[in-house]
């Protein structure tokens, strides 16, 4: 027949990208409109085969999938040892022990800056031989070009912290802490912040704590100057402490009134007031404080959803790549950029918004997060993945899949605001196959229904769905069809030409019988190296690739020396 081999590529093609039985039967039982659903499953890594792919380049709203985005750029950027810094400068002279002039603090946007920081500041400040200040107290928060605003006013709940905006002189997560306790009928600020007021309205009361008698009802008013925090209604009081946590002031002042509070307990005292304003050019530095590793600060944001520090590691990376002040357009620039120098942006419309997904305008696509996460496997493996929320372990996941063979087996981000419901990561089966999953519900009905609908494909995942559902001659046979032009007999086949690859450069570590065991893989893991490891009939590790064999001869010397004396380079 004429068009016999189109037929045949047609139903190949269906047949080939056909979803299979089960996720069929799980997105029926779901009731959610395959149109909502972008599904992307594949082998993990550059050349794993795609497995089930459905809407997978429709734009959708990714809600916080998006952070990983953010804090996959910042590594990239700066590796996982990188740390944030808050710089400490004196404009004046120290004489016996008083400072005769301004102590001047610098943020550069570290998020993680709160009042345990306190002990370790002032015992530094002490350390450099100051224990007046006869001038005042200058914090330069120039850093970033964010403005003035406490809240994102996303929604309805205001002063939530998942509302906070950023700040180069960040404290607290620019969250306020107002302590209750009933029973000695007080209400006060946790770390003698004067930045807000408390009116406390409060009636107590001699009854059981629960329902009405358990929490206070909190009233918040702002005004240019000050934000005012006013407890209303009846607390009981048998009930035990209740602190109410709110977003309500300027970070930097928050700052300001705990660090004096913390001084004058080491018999500290300064005699001048908070300013705000740009280092002075003649400023002398007195020393750096440094936060937590970079590697921690990612896992918290990724595994915890922290809006916060997301923005603040989109803006990190906007500064360093295109100088200060930092600004949301640097920072969307910055990651974009650094993810596609790195061959870790895939095709299709990216709106990265403001990096942390608290937002309605971001946009992205499954494929699109799918290559994010096969590039950072392949460049970090487990190391990255462990920045993630582990099922039923710890973070946003740690509930959801806790009792259920999920458990341990996957490393993933979820996302949800209204009518969205999204989860990507990494999923392992029980044979030991890894895999990159991507499921994005974009629907009125995400909120009651595409949880369950992704956790059961995440279990036919681990079970081995995904590697029984393809089989491998699925993907050969498209290449054997034959096109052909519309004649009776003729039939023209085209040659497909395969273009010559740039070979590469790996590491071969060793070969073993039985698994790495997890010391020898942290050693590599400690070095930062992209790494994987391959089972035919032994385990192979291997490091790399490296497109010149320069560049792999160099890190062979140190893996030499710090990993296998064995290790050799192997072309592919």
């Amino acid at each position: 027949m004429k068009f016999q081999s189109v037929y045949i590529y047609l139903f190949l093609s269906v047949w080939l990208f056909a979803l299979p039985q089960a996720i069929n039967t799980h997105i029926a039982k779901s009731r959610i409109s395959k149109k909502d659903i972008s599904i992307y499953i594949k082998e993990t890594g550059k050349n794993g085969r795609v497995l089930v792919s459905l809407n997978a380049t429709k734009t959708r709203t990714p809600a916080s999938v998006i952070k990983v985005l953010s804090t996959y750029a910042s590594v990239l950027k700066f590796g996982f040892n990188y740390r944030l810094q808050t710089k400490f400068y004196v404009k004046g002279k120290i004489r016996r022990g008083v400072l005769y002039g301004d102590l001047i603090i610098k943020g550069f946007g570290d998020p993680t800056l709160q009042d345990r920081d306190l002990t370790k500041i002032v015992s530094y400040i002490r350390a450099e031989g100051i224990k007046k200040i006869k001038g005042n107290i200058i914090i330069d928060r120039s850093y970033f070009n964010v403005g003035n605003k406490n809240n994102s006013n996303f929604d309805e709940n205001t002063y939530s912290a998942y509302n906070a905006m950023p700040d180069a002189m960040m404290f607290n997560e620019r969250v306020s802490t107002v302590c209750i306790d009933p029973k000695r009928k007080r209400a006060y600020s946790k770390n003698a912040d004067k930045s807000y007021k408390i009116v406390n309205n409060l009636r107590h009361v001699n009854k059981p704590c629960r329902g009405k008698y358990s929490w206070p009802g909190v009233k918040i008013s702002q005004n240019k100057t000050m934000s005012t925090v006013t407890l209303l209604g009846q607390i009981s009081t048998r009930c035990g402490k209740r602190n109410v946590c709110k977003v309500l002031s300027q970070p930097y002042k928050s700052f300001y009134y705990a660090l004096i509070d913390k001084m004058k307990s080491y018999n500290m005292s300064v005699s001048g007031r908070l300013k705000l304003a740009k280092k002075p050019k003649k400023s002398v530095e007195l020393f750096t404080y440094y936060s937590s590793s970079l590697e921690h600060i990612i896992s918290k944001t990724a595994k915890k959803s922290d809006n916060l520090y997301a923005r603040h590691l989109m803006l990190l990376s906007g500064a360093k790549m295109y100088g200060a002040p930092a600004t949301l357009k640097k920072g969307r620039k910055a990651v974009a950029k650094i993810l596609a120098d790195n061959g870790a942006l895939g095709k299709g419309r990216l709106l990265i918004d403001n990096g942390s997904g608290l937002s309605r305008i971001a946009k992205l696509n499954a494929s699109l997060l799918a290559k994010m996460y096969d590039n950072a496997y392949d460049r970090y493996g487990q190391r990255w993945m462990n920045t993630l929320s582990i099922a039923g372990v710890d973070g946003t996941i740690k509930r959801r899949f806790s009792g259920t063979v999920v458990r341990k087996r996957a490393w993933m981000k979820t996302g949800t605001l209204r009518n969205v419901k999204n989860i990507g990561g990494y999923v392992k089966d029980l044979s030991g196959n890894l895999y990159t999953v991507v499921i994005l519900v974009n629907s009125p009905r995400a909120r009651y229904h595409a949880t369950k609908l992704q956790n059961e494909i995440i279990k036919w995942v681990v079970k081995g769905g995904a590697k029984r559902g393809i089989p491998k001659s699925r993907g050969d046979l498209i290449k054997k069809v034959v096109y052909t032009k519309p004649t009776p007999k003729v039939v023209k086949q085209t040659k497909v030409v395969k273009k010559e690859e740039t070979p590469k450069y790996y590491l071969q570590l060793g070969s073993f019988k039985l698994r790495p065991s997890r010391a020898y893989i942290k050693r590599i893991e400690k070095m930062a190296l992209p790494y994987h490891i391959k089972k035919n009939k032994v385990y192979k590790v291997f490091v790399g690739p490296y497109r010149k064999k320069e560049t792999a001869q160099k890190v062979l010397k140190k893996v030499q020396a710090r990993v296998s004396k064995q290790a050799f380079i192997k072309k592919m």
